[in-house]
């Protein structure tokens, strides 16, 4: 009984092996996922490509359709792996991709054709294709938006890089906003909205995309920068900033809320000789208007001209020129920032220092030139 057992088994494989190859043998699909919810155009369907293979193989190439009417990603590598029937090893493939409609209407995922090298009972080598059976797709017209944003997932996160209500004086804040979206390409995230505030300073940064590849789909990450400062030496306020996006496993539209911040020192800029200190009452203005006077009636006995702090005793102008030849950037942006507060100039200089330390710059910023230009006046020249 148990070699006729034996010899039933070698006589099943050898005439799996066969030169012909009988149905059943080795198999193809492609299945899309949620294939019951007809997608909108921009949409990401997932599809899976399955191959099941009893026979020996040799060599194999998978070729994939044009995919006309779609943009598509391959959700990673393809993957090779074993189960059994009838305890017999069975050979399986797999591979994922994000398909993309283009346009609405009636769309064909054409055939993926498997190009496999078999091996028969006498070990000769035979070439034979698979194809797998054409699907077709029925897309709906995308909903009427500004920005049409459809993603399976969103997470949204609003960081700092320090407390942005205890900077210390001259201080800015950087702001960034995180945006991750599961089942969206790249491209599809709203572009970065204008972060606005009537008592701030904010200088935007270039933003940064890119994507990660999961079993869900693209998982597409937006990073949006901006660096703030109080406009009037106490405080500012950010504007909230919204944008829509569509649930396409809800099936719904959603918005997203970055809420209004505030943006403060933790104290007051201090009244120096020199330096205006925004919001000051009016007893203080008067009295430092009165000791502006002594000093500038000093300057003109001292210096004999013209009224007003003669440049190169002006402390904010020294600290910038003090701190450009320690290397001190810290204290260069505090200066310079208070100067612009001041004089209501300068701010090309202080642009490029923040696009020095906060763009995309890796060399070491040129804190002498920069000094030099918060310091040019519209009759200086730069030497």
């Amino acid at each position: 009984m148990k070699a006729l057992v034996a010899w039933l088994m070698l006589a099943g494989a050898a005439l799996a092996q066969a030169s012909e190859v009988r149905p059943g043998e080795i198999e193809l699909t492609v299945t899309v996922e949620d294939a019951g919810t007809m997608p909108f155009a921009g949409e990401m369907v997932l599809v899976t490509i399955h191959g099941v293979y009893r026979r020996h193989i040799a060599r194999e190439s998978l070729v994939q359709p044009e995919l006309e009417g779609f943009a598509w990603m391959q959700l990673g590598q393809d993957y090779w792996y074993e189960t059994r029937e009838r305890g017999q090893p069975v050979k399986n493939f797999r591979r994922r991709m994000a398909l993309f409609p283009e346009r609405d209407g009636q769309l064909e995922i054409g055939s993926f054709t498997h190009h496999l090298t078999l091996i028969d009972a006498e070990d000769d080598w035979f070439d034979h294709d698979l194809r797998s059976v054409p699907v077709l797709l029925q897309v709906s017209p995308a909903p009427a938006s500004d920005w049409w944003f459809p993603a399976r997932r969103l997470e949204v996160s609003d960081s700092w890089s320090n407390a942005p209500d205890q900077l210390a004086q001259g201080e800015g804040v950087l702001r960034i906003v995180r945006v991750a979206a599961t089942g969206a390409a790249p491209q599809m995230i709203p572009p970065m909205p204008e972060l606005r505030s009537p008592s701030g300073l904010v200088f935007a940064h270039p933003e940064k995309r890119l994507v990660e590849l999961s079993p869900e789909g693209p998982v597409s990450v937006a990073f949006w920068r901006w660096t703030i400062q109080p406009g009037n030496g106490l405080s500012a306020i950010t504007e909230p900033m919204e944008f829509e996006w569509y649930d396409t496993v809800a099936r719904e539209p959603r918005r997203v809320r970055i809420g209004a911040q505030r943006v403060a020192y933790t104290e007051p800029l201090v009244a120096t000789p020199g330096i205006a200190v925004a919001g000051a009452d009016r007893g203080r203005s008067s009295l430092a208007a009165a000791a502006f006077g002594v000093l500038a009636g000093l300057a003109v006995l001292l210096w004999g001209q013209k009224l007003g702090r003669p440049r190169f005793a002006d402390p904010l102008r020294w600290r910038i020129r003090h701190a450009a030849r320690r290397g001190d950037v810290t204290a260069l942006r505090r200066a310079g920032a208070a100067l612009v507060r001041r004089d209501g100039r300068g701010q090309g200089g202080l642009a490029r220092l923040d696009d020095a330390v906060f763009g995309r710059g890796t060399g070491t910023p040129d804190l002498k030139g920069i000094a030099r230009a918060l310091l040019a006046r519209r009759t200086d020249t730069l030497g």
